[in-house]
């Protein structure tokens, strides 16, 4: 049986050339057995009229706020409610701008904002469009809130241009539909997980950090979420915003962080330590700011709790996946790190060469575990996320199976 078949489909089409494989794209998702509803923008119907879509999904078409409104069977927030997954397709460069400021001036950014169900959505824009600053930086947004952004396509452009900003062929949207819903790899599993930086108080104003973004630990947060997983996130101080549905535990120092997954472990099937906690704290915090003069100054450290050690030697301990961020002999630290501290699968990669790590957003990553290993090659942060989410899900199910008495 199909992973679609009788699962709804909401479909937006936003103004664009593209609107019309979206209609392809309709017939394509009701032969595979899809119930498809299609609210369009009223820019989309400058290219494709309402009766199109309606003959192919067999339903009416939603274009305006209040003709939903006016269906007493099917208001607003009810379609938002309605759907097992919501796709924008094409979606331009206006509407992924309006949906990242959170506006809700039309029937389909409304519903975008209602949804509680996964939203993607498939850019489609003139391949300079594609390239400006602000749309990359609004894709960004959009993906560590957790929206799916499948594409775009590279190649020749209806305005006589080549370059990125096609929307996908409807045949790689329906394949990327019937991979969303199937069923995912962690349903149900409760993930603990922790993510960004610690701070290390020298004084009321200063502390020890490092560079970690928490962009890694977010979108796994996502990856995990749409696994089908119950995701409890322990963070550092980002300047993120938790994918819905995640619950978020902010924590500030590497002891305040120890303590929150102490107290949340004891509920977790698999435990991810994606921060990037301070190894050292100041052996006595100052009280008040500390005045510059013209003496050196010395500050004693002592080392912070390993928090991911402490969870690995718990009596009833989760699945435990660790991380390790290197500046050189990669795998001889990741493999010492994996054995040392006794863990199911560690994920690590090199920060220093350029190629991903702090404050980026792309990333690979050799993967670890006792007796085999895996290598990611580079990607966004969301795409590594999802294949690493992939191969835990993979190697927990194994460790289930070699002993049902575990986690």
């Amino acid at each position: 049986m199909q992973p679609i078949i009788k699962k709804k489909i909401l479909l937006g089409v936003t103004g664009g050339i593209a609107a019309y494989k979206s209609a392809e794209l309709v017939r394509q998702l009701v032969k595979a057995g899809a119930e498809v509803r299609v609210v369009m923008t009223p820019a989309a119907r400058e290219f494709v009229q309402p009766l199109t879509y309606q003959a192919l999904s067999g339903h009416r078409v939603y274009v305006d706020l209040f003709d939903a409104q006016a269906d007493s069977a099917m208001d607003h927030i009810e379609l938002a409610r309605w759907c097992d997954l919501m796709l924008v397709a094409p979606a331009s460069a206006d509407f992924l701008g309006k949906m990242v400021a959170g506006y809700a001036d039309n029937l389909l950014l409304t519903l975008c904002l209602a949804s509680r169900q996964p939203v993607a959505v498939a850019p489609a824009m003139n391949q300079q469009m594609f390239a400006n600053a602000a749309t990359t930086a609004n894709l960004e947004q959009l993906q560590a809130r957790g929206v799916l952004v499948w594409g775009p396509d590279a190649g020749e452009q209806a305005c006589g241009e080549v370059g990125p900003g096609r929307m996908l062929e409807p045949a790689q949207l329906l394949a990327n539909i019937e991979t969303q819903l199937q069923p995912g790899k962690l349903q149900g599993v409760e993930v603990l997980l922790t993510a960004g930086p610690t701070r290390e108080a020298i004084d009321p104003v200063r502390y020890i950090s490092n560079r970690s973004s928490g962009k890694m630990g977010y979108a796994l947060a996502g990856a995990a979420l749409r696994a089908g997983a119950n995701v409890t996130l322990v963070s550092g101080p980002v300047s993120l915003s938790a994918p819905s549905g995640v619950k978020l535990l902010r924590v500030v120092s590497a002891g305040q962080m120890h303590d929150a997954v102490m107290r949340a472990v004891a509920n977790s099937d698999i435990f991810i330590g994606c921060a990037a906690v301070s190894d050292y704290r100041v052996d006595g915090e100052a009280d008040h700011k500390l005045k510059k003069s013209t003496q050196a100054m010395s500050l004693q450290l002592l080392p912070t709790t390993d928090i991911l050690a402490a969870v690995s030697a718990l009596d009833k301990r989760p699945f435990c996946v660790g991380f390790a961020a290197e500046t050189r002999d990669l795998e001889k630290y990741a493999l010492a790190k994996l054995q040392q501290k006794n863990l199911d699968i560690i994920a690590a990669n090199l920060v220093a060469d350029g190629s991903g790590g702090f404050e980026t957003d792309f990333n690979r990553l050799e993967v670890f575990w006792p007796g085999g290993g895996h290598s990611i090659a580079q990607a966004s942060k969301p795409e590594v996320a999802k294949q690493l989410i992939d191969l835990i899900g993979e190697r927990y199910t194994g460790a289930l199976s070699d002993n049902p008495s575990t986690t």
